[in-house]
């Protein structure tokens, strides 16, 4: 199940559309930067995420959008379950407060280019270093530490090796 939703970020001095969807289990499945919330911006970024996952979820939830009904049945198909719901994507809208605590400090973006690079970047280190469930259990805390730990070493490695 794919949870839909999008927030604000100012790039330059202009709001823009940050779109963004994760899994049931909060994992992400992908982000799009957009200057507009149309439905032309809307199938772009679920064809986005369909080329990322490979495959159709089974059921998407979004909030109340005009656009979104009809971009999800373009795009993704009539197959699966939409719900339409505003109070249904409370998990994701949760989940926007890591971008918004990482870019409120930053007092808007310098350019568009790098602020759809900053916003993917972002979410995919989030992703990668937020380890939440492995084979549907819950970990503890101790094991999303350990995990953390181990992600955040290779990472450091990584990048020692790409400087």
């Amino acid at each position: 199940m794919w949870y839909v939703d999008e927030t604000y970020v100012k790039v330059k001095g202009t709001w823009c559309y940050l779109y963004r969807t994760i899994y049931t289990d909060g994992n992400l499945v992908d982000s799009h930067l957009s200057e507009k919330r149309d439905m032309e911006a809307a199938q772009q970024f679920f064809k986005q995420a369909l080329a990322v996952v490979g495959h159709t979820p089974e059921q998407v939830t979004t909030d109340g959008h005009a656009s979104h009904p009809r971009a999800v049945r373009e795009t993704l198909g009539n197959h699966m379950l939409h719900r339409t719901n505003k109070y249904l994507n409370n998990r994701l809208e949760q989940d926007h407060r890591g971008v918004k605590q990482r870019y409120y400090p930053m007092h808007g973006l310098g350019n568009f280019a790098s602020a759809a690079r900053f916003c993917s970047a972002l979410d995919e280190l989030r992703n990668y270093l937020r380890p939440r469930y492995t084979v549907g259990k819950a970990m503890s805390l101790i094991q999303q530490r350990q995990v953390f730990c181990e992600r955040l070493a290779v990472l450091q490695l990584l990048m020692r090796s790409a400087s």
